[in-house]
């Protein structure tokens, strides 16, 4: 067994992120498994970019109120003990309503690169607008 008692916190990249983001790393890939998670904190407004995982993504919310976009225009507003899993390769992006802070622990099943995440283009202030419209305030 292995008790860990606390991780530092990093702010996340701005390459990958808009806003102010924070992760605690909870497990990283190592053989024989393959599992990565992180608490990630978003606060208001701050969202990851668009992504894909190729094994998919499993969101567990721990705190506050945030969405979880696809690009085929699905949006879910999402709070505290709620789950989302998005589907291996799905295009996606999750972050905060422009209110409110939103933290979820992030787990991926990596693949033999690593984590198996595809980061891509930002999501755009009108997409993050739109989003919102979608859900209600």
């Amino acid at each position: 067994m292995e008790h860990i008692t606390e991780t530092a916190t990093a702010k996340a990249p701005a390459e990958r992120f808009t806003g102010d983001v924070y992760l605690n790393p909870i497990e990283a890939p190592s053989d024989p498994s393959r599992l990565a998670s992180a608490l990630v904190r978003f606060t208001p407004g701050a969202r990851t970019n668009w992504h894909s995982h190729a094994k998919g993504q499993v969101l567990y919310i721990t705190d506050g109120v945030g969405l979880v976009g696809t690009r085929d225009g699905h949006v879910a507003r999402v709070s505290a003990g709620e789950t989302v899993k998005c589907p291996a390769g799905e295009e996606h992006w999750h972050g905060a309503t422009d209110t409110t802070l939103l933290a979820h622990i992030a787990m991926v099943v990596g693949d033999e690169s690593g984590d198996g995440t595809t980061w891509l283009e930002p999501v755009t202030d009108e997409q993050y607008t739109a989003a919102l419209a979608t859900v209600g305030r």
